[in-house]
């Protein structure tokens, strides 16, 4: 409110980051029925004023599917329109295959909302694994016409990836690796971390 007040040319949004699971692992550990009766006070005054909202991005386990169950049961107890929303983020962290069934469950189950794939990767596999998943990912990710978009997770050196090196678009030293230059449009580098397998 703040920013936008000051000026600020704010459109989109995204709320709660894997309200699933805890802080230990990246998530925001919020219960269901909290997250919600925070939504109507912070997050519904901000869509009303035509910013685009997205509903929590939960992780990609059952437990997410089951948060946001719950989220949107608190909404409907707290407002007759619950807590609407414009698009719904989506994280994934496994092979081709799993993104996507998970995309697939999620369209099904929220089949009025356009997808943004927000944070995605083929996590401590082999090099040739990591790029063979982001290639298939992102070929099949653009021909989804209700996909608007997608966020690679993995820019950061490969020393320091949480989701192992092969899967980085940096180098220890900094070069983009052949995923790094793909993601921008560009050619492969050759540029290997250290350590791929």
């Amino acid at each position: 409110q703040n920013q936008m007040k000051a000026g600020a040319n704010i459109t989109y949004i995204l709320a709660y980051n894997e309200p699933d699971s805890q802080s230990s692992t990246g998530g925001s550990g919020i219960p269901a029925d909290t997250a919600a009766d925070v939504w109507m006070r912070n997050v519904a005054p901000l869509r009303d004023q035509g910013v685009k909202v997205g509903l929590p991005a939960v992780t990609g386990s059952p437990n997410g599917f089951n948060w946001l169950a719950n989220f949107n049961k608190s909404c409907s107890v707290l407002s007759a329109k619950g807590c609407e929303a414009d698009f719904i983020p989506v994280h994934w962290y496994g092979n081709f295959q799993g993104l996507a069934s998970h995309v697939g469950q999620v369209r099904a189950t929220y089949p009025q909302l356009p997808i943004w794939v927000t944070e995605f990767a083929d996590p401590d596999d082999t090099l040739l694994n990591s790029q063979t998943f982001y290639n298939q990912s992102t070929a099949f990710l653009d021909q989804l016409y209700y996909c608007d978009r997608y966020s690679y997770f993995g820019s950061f050196r490969s020393d320091v990836s949480n989701v192992g090196g092969n899967a980085a678009f940096l180098t220890q030293n900094g070069q983009l690796t052949d995923i790094g230059s793909w993601y921008l449009g560009g050619s492969a580098t050759g540029n290997v971390p250290e350590g791929a397998a």
